[in-house]
């Protein structure tokens, strides 16, 4: 499979949260850390999606936020994921940022150039990838 979405986390199906038009689906990485992808019900059973079976979840950098400092707030978004800044490639416009995540995976974020200079990052600086259950969309093997 060939895509333009930077971030692909293959995972196993951990937990389905059915509702009326929507389902979470909770997909758990290699390296333990899960994420939660909200789909319609409709795709759940196209997909033949069940407890166990392999997923390809995909996300789009530049839907990933990053977060160096909380300030005490929570945020509604149900994927947040801490990670070690990897690499940076600064250009006038946007910045592409690679986060190392405690399993090894690699997350890719594309922010402004002035919000990474806001944030100070750094190789080695810890931040958190944010990004909305909606952000998710999930490929299965035929």
């Amino acid at each position: 499979m060939q895509v333009s979405a930077r971030n692909q986390f293959h995972g196993i199906v951990s937990a389905i949260v059915p509702g009326a038009v929507n389902a979470e689906v909770e997909i758990r990485l290699p390296g333990g850390e899960a994420l939660v992808a909200s789909i319609t019900c409709e795709s759940l059973q196209n997909l033949a999606i069940e407890l166990g079976k392999p997923v390809v979840a995909l996300v789009k950098a530049p839907h990933v936020f990053l977060v160096s400092d909380f300030g005490g707030y929570r945020l509604s978004a149900r994927n947040q994921m801490s990670g070690i800044v990897t690499h940076l490639k600064a250009g006038p416009v946007n910045t592409e940022v690679e986060l190392q995540l405690k399993g090894g995976e690699i997350i890719v974020s594309t922010i402004t150039h002035e919000s990474s200079q806001n944030l100070v990052l750094r190789k080695g600086q810890t931040v958190t990838a944010v990004f909305k259950a909606g952000s998710v969309v999930l490929a299965v093997p035929q």
